[in-house]
């Protein structure tokens, strides 16, 4: 029969994987759809802060109490994992804790740490969810929760509680397995000795089909739980080390250029250029900023998928704040959302995905909520993983004025005072320093 487990564990992880690799590969696609653009510069710096915000979580250091039950669940998912590689060759190969005769007696110690922090994971899920539902956060009552964001935010801390405790009830049946004339002589779990009355009484037969079971519980909830995380926010478990990396290095308030206006402004600064010279090319010209999700860059969308929805963002920002309709939140939800509606299309075969749905602009994302931003970078600052929402207001921002003149009027009145007088006044450079004068 031993055989026949190993055949069923093998195709239950094969099936698993294969079906995460296909989620991957449409994800990857998705972000492709974007811009290309090159961030591989000062590998150094980036390495460096990939290992601080991403692994060591620096900028969670702002609310002590959620950074460290975010830390406890972190910490169980990175190291619980180990214990889930020896349930992977152990379902593969017919053997049982098959770390426990190199370890020796290290071994006990090893499951002993493991449970204390399945505890700590439990904890945690606990206080988060006492935290959105019965606490007063107001980032967590923002109308984009609404729907599948709180059910999917409720059902992560759920499964993560039943998969811990799978693991510590597996471990209170097995120690009676070990020495059930005497199972307080049975292996020092730290945790899961507490929980061995659950079976007392029980006789051999049934605690071999209770350990067994909850053993077969615990792995494919895990292999289901992988499958979930890329419909998930919590992908950022994932997404958050390659976010982080390619993250901006420059200024925070440095602008990045657009390629099409500094090849115009270089023509006209040449005086060699012939300003009479066309493109001849044949290719399609530029759209000067962001309409829809495709017109971002690669990294904008790889920021989307990676955004945890926790909110940190909104609840800095001055606009949102004082009561303007933005939500830098929103705007990352709103981008990864409509760019897995053009991946739909594209896997339905539509040769157009882009002229059906719902658009970014005037659809997901309106002008007021644009012009609200003040540009101050505070939810950029405040993102635990680097993401950064303000590129994408810009970025959309510059779609609306330079191919639509869509600027809001005071805007537009500053941009011709510019023009004209070189300065955002309206007075001409004669006159300039004329409020001095009268002071």
């Amino acid at each position: 029969m031993e055989w026949i487990s190993s055949l069923l564990f093998a195709l239950a992880l094969g099936t698993g994987g294969v079906l995460f690799a296909g989620k991957v590969r449409t994800l990857r696609r998705n972000i492709q759809l974007g811009k290309s653009i090159n961030r591989s510069d000062r590998p150094s710096e980036r390495w460096a802060l990939m290992a601080r915000v991403a692994m060591g979580q620096s900028k969670m250091g702002g609310r002590p109490l959620a950074a460290f039950f975010h830390f406890l669940i972190y910490a169980g998912f990175v190291l619980i994992n180990i214990e889930v590689l020896e349930i992977v060759i152990d379902g593969l190969f017919g053997t049982h804790r098959v770390f426990a005769r190199p370890l020796g007696s290290f071994y006990p110690v090893v499951i002993g740490f493991f449970e204390i922090l399945a505890v700590g994971v439990l904890a945690a899920c606990v206080v988060f969810l006492i935290r959105r539902n019965g606490g007063r956060i107001e980032r967590f009552k923002q109308p984009e929760l609404n729907g599948w964001p709180n059910r999917d935010a409720h059902l992560i801390l759920y499964i993560e509680m039943v998969l811990m405790s799978a693991l510590l009830l597996m471990n209170a049946a097995e120690a009676h397995l070990v020495n059930p004339a005497h199972p307080e002589g049975a292996p020092p779990y730290v945790v899961s000795r507490w929980l061995m009355p659950l079976f007392a009484g029980w006789d051999p037969g049934a605690l071999h089909l209770a350990e067994r079971g909850l053993w077969w519980f615990h792995i494919l909830g895990i292999l289901a739980f992988l499958n979930y995380l890329p419909y998930s926010k919590h992908f950022h478990i994932v997404l958050a080390f390659p976010n982080v990396w390619f993250s901006k290095l420059e200024p925070k308030g440095q602008l990045d250029s657009m390629p099409e206006v500094e090849a115009e402004v270089r023509k006209m600064l040449d005086p060699n250029a012939n300003p009479y010279a066309t493109d001849d090319s044949g290719a399609a010209p530029a759209r000067f900023g962001a309409k829809d999700a495709p017109d971002l860059n690669r990294i904008q969308l790889l920021n989307a998928y990676s955004c945890t929805e926790c909110g940190r963002c909104t609840s800095v920002c001055p606009a949102n704040q004082t009561g303007k309709k933005l939500s830098p939140r929103k705007i990352m939800m709103d981008v990864r959302d409509r760019i897995e509606e053009i991946g739909r299309r594209i896997d339905q075969g539509h040769e157009t995905p882009t002229e059906a749905g719902t658009p970014l602009l005037d659809g997901r994302i309106s002008r007021e909520e644009l012009w609200a931003c003040t540009s101050c970078n505070a939810c950029v600052e405040a993102c635990p993983v680097n993401i950064d929402p303000l590129s994408i207001i810009i970025d959309m921002r510059r779609y609306l004025v330079m191919e639509e003149s869509a600027a809001p009027q005071e805007l537009n009145g500053m941009m011709g005072n510019i023009e004209n007088n070189g300065a955002p006044w309206p007075f001409n450079q004669a006159d300039r320093l004329q409020w001095a004068e009268q002071g």
